[in-house]
């Protein structure tokens, strides 16, 4: 099977942890927090960890927990603004119609492109430390275990710009997934020479 995640300097397995972290949150462009209360930042993490740890370990087909972390992904970040920064500058020119249709696919393609690696993480967890503030957000720290790595940092940047507590980047040890991500949407956009229907077609396939 193809490997479609972005190619990182570190073994395939935290590669996989990266990944399905930026399916999360990445995408979101950083924006003013409104008066974000750290502990309801913390809250926030601890219950999206939670929720990683439980799909990742629960034993089920890979394709069962698809479902699992689409309902994750779209609880936990702003879908519609993450699929909008993905795309970056050619949703400017994007139809509200086109819009709807290319977050529906976005959506489903993250998840299934990241839950597809889930079973390589069995045994993993994360484990939120501390909350540390911002100049406009609240940054979560976080540490993941693998089995067979070693622990890494993961920070969380957390705004409620959208009314309601989100991510809007993941940094792992200074990999910035929401660049990641984008980057990666551009490339398909390229291959599909800037038609915005093409990818959202391309995305429906994917993964």
């Amino acid at each position: 099977m193809p490997d479609d995640f972005p190619a990182l300097a570190r073994p395939d397995r935290r590669a996989v942890t990266l990944g399905l972290l930026a399916a999360v949150a990445a995408g979101i462009l950083p924006r003013p927090a409104l008066a974000l209360d750290p502990s309801a930042a913390r809250s926030l993490v601890e219950q999206a960890v939670a929720e990683v740890n439980r799909i990742i370990n629960s034993g089920r087909p890979e394709r069962s927990m698809f479902a699992d972390f689409e309902r994750l992904f779209a609880r936990y970040a702003d879908v519609p603004a993450i699929a909008r920064t993905a795309l970056g500058v050619a949703a400017r020119r994007a139809s509200a119609a086109e819009m709807q249709a290319f977050t529906a696919a976005y959506q489903g393609y993250v998840s299934r492109k990241y839950g597809r690696r889930f079973r390589e993480l069995i045994g993993g967890q994360i484990r939120v430390n501390e909350t540390r503030p911002m100049k406009s957000a609240v940054e979560v720290v976080s540490t993941a275990f693998l089995r067979g790595e070693e622990p890494f940092e993961v920070r969380w940047h957390v705004s409620d710009k959208s009314g309601r507590p989100a991510f809007f980047n993941i940094i792992i040890e200074g990999v910035n997934m929401l660049a990641s991500e984008r980057a990666e949407i551009g490339a398909m956009l390229d291959r599909e020479r800037g038609s915005i229907a093409g990818l959202t077609e391309a995305l429906r396939r994917a993964g």
